[in-house]
Order: structure tokens, then sequence, then C-alpha cells
């Protein structure tokens, strides 16, 4: 559905984006992750039309982003409030829709809709100020998708909500893309991401440094640690299959050492009259991986072994 290929952007003798491509596909959730400073709200803002690339093209459906003529099959829900302190929500709810291509009497429809599956019927006539900052996000992501948008992009979207209504937002993700709507989901919490995004795109300083789906980013960077449980433990002494990284009363991390198999590890463990209750893969978090990446540190140091 989006194509970003080869885009650049610089400002001054900063390359804030440099060349950088991605797919989003239809109906897909898309996480864009970097740390400060990568670059990810100048990708964001090329993509929305609010900067023009130096170089590079921005695809919508196969054709080049037109600004002006696309601005409305895209749903922009940007970290900071951008929503008017003073109005009353319903009034602005309705408004913004109307900017967004929808007919006064279309708008009202969708932004009842919307009120009801949100139980935020009784805010109509409240006003920006009066509001917490979850029932303020609750409102902006509203208004971000009111409009049917072909392509939504979320900036943090669960910023300051509690589980539930985080939940609610969640749900309601899923919802729209299984509708068709491709989502682009921008956060700094990765537990986030490994449970919503389909497919990722880590950007540092500029650069792409990371494209891929969440299951083969994790098996890339597995670094073929194993959770064994058992009693008796065999002896270890003498043992050239794995070393041990942590050892419980009745459970120990391994890391499998290069030539051997894990069916290699579990014979070792019978033959030596153990009796296994659980034998289990470690794949590393995306935020270890993004430590790892980012800052260039060791992912074995980052590993906590008592997490699955």
């Amino acid at each position: 559905m989006l194509e970003v290929e080869h885009l650049k952007k610089y400002f001054t003798t900063q390359k804030a984006v440099d060349d950088i491509s991605f797919k989003v596909n239809k109906g897909g959730i898309f996480g864009l992750l970097g740390p400060n400073g990568a670059g990810k709200t100048t990708l964001i803002r090329m993509i929305t039309g609010i900067f023009y690339p130096d170089e590079g093209s921005i695809l919508f459906n196969g054709k080049k982003f037109i600004p002006d003529a696309d601005y409305a099959r895209i749903g922009y829900m940007p970290e900071e409030r951008g929503l008017y302190k003073k109005m009353k929500i319903g009034e602005q709810a309705v408004y913004l829709a109307q900017l967004k291509g929808l007919s006064a009497a279309d708008a009202l429809v969708q932004v009842k809709e919307w009120f009801i599956r949100f139980e935020m019927q009784s805010w109509w006539n409240k006003k920006i100020e009066d509001l917490s900052k979850g029932m303020a996000q609750k409102l902006q992501f509203v208004i971000t998708v009111l409009h049917r948008p072909e392509l939504i992009i979320l900036d943090e979207p669960f910023s300051g909500l509690d589980p539930v209504n985080a939940n609610l937002i969640k749900d309601e993700i899923f919802r729209l893309a299984a509708g068709g709507a491709s989502i682009i989901f921008s956060t700094h919490r990765m537990e986030q991401v490994e449970e919503i995004c389909d497919h990722i795109v880590l950007v540092n300083k500029g650069k792409k440094i990371l494209d891929g789906t969440v299951s083969e980013i994790k098996q890339e960077y597995k670094e073929n640690l194993f959770r064994i449980a058992a009693t008796p433990f065999p002896a270890l002494n003498g043992n050239e299959l794995f070393e041990v990284i942590t050892k419980k009363e009745e459970s120990m991390t391994i890391r499998i050492k290069n030539g051997h198999t894990p069916n290699d590890v579990l014979r070792y463990f019978i033959d030596h009259q153990s009796n296994i209750s659980g034998f289990s893969e470690l794949l590393p978090s995306l935020n270890e991986i993004f430590i790892k990446l980012v800052e260039g540190t060791s992912l074995s140091r980052q590993f906590q072994p008592n997490q699955s």
C-alpha cells in the first residue's frame, strides 16, 4: 500500500534521513522504531506531506504521493497533542472530520458511532482542557481514524492510557487492520511492538539498520539459548555439549555449543537418568535486539535468562 524508496532529508549538514526504503502492506501493522533523534519523526513528516524529501519517492498503491490529493487518505496521531483546548469535544471532532473530506452529515454519524464505541457520549459538550491525559488520548485516536483513512500513523498511541483503555485501543488497531487499513506504529515500548506489529524497521542516525518480520528478526538474533527443567541434573564435569548460563534448583539456562543440537542435549540428560519436565528455546526480545544494534552492546550481556 505504501512504498518509501530511497528517501533522503538533510538539515544543513545533518542527514536526518539517509537513503531509507521500506514497504507497508495493505492491512499490515508496521513498526517504525528507533532511538530519539534517529529520523523517525522526519520520516513520518515526509510520509504525511509536512516535509518534502530532498531525494527519493513515496508511492501510495503504486502511484506517486501527492500531499494535496492524498491528504484525506491518511490519519496521523502525533505524540504531541494537536487539539483545540477551548473547543467543545463533539463539535471539534465533527469539524476535523469535515477537514478530512467527510460531509457534515457523515461526519456527525461517524463521530457518534465512535463516541458510543468508546463510551464517550457524555463528553460531547466538554472541552479538551477538562480531560485527563488518557481521555484526551482516546479522543485523539478517534479523530485520527473516524474519516476511514487507508493509512493510519500512530505515534505513541498508548501514552497516558490505563490498561483497560490501552486494550481498547489495541483491539481497534487490530480491527482496523483486519478491515484493510495499513498502520504505521511508532513507540519506544518494545513489548507492545512484539504484541502488535507484523513487520518492523529500525532506524538509527538516519539510516535503516533492521527490516523484517518480528519472528524473522528474533530468529536471526537468537543465541542458541535454552531452558531445561529436569531432576536430577546429570554431572556436568567434562560436558562438551553446552555451557550453563544460570542454574536453579530444578532448571537451568544453557547455551548449546556449535556443532551440537537440542536433540544431543536431550539425549545427554536421558542417558544420565534425568527426568525432563520442560525444554524450550529462549529467543531474545526486541528490546534486547534494539539495545544491541543501537548501542553496539553484546546481546548476551543484555539477555535476561529468567525470561522466556
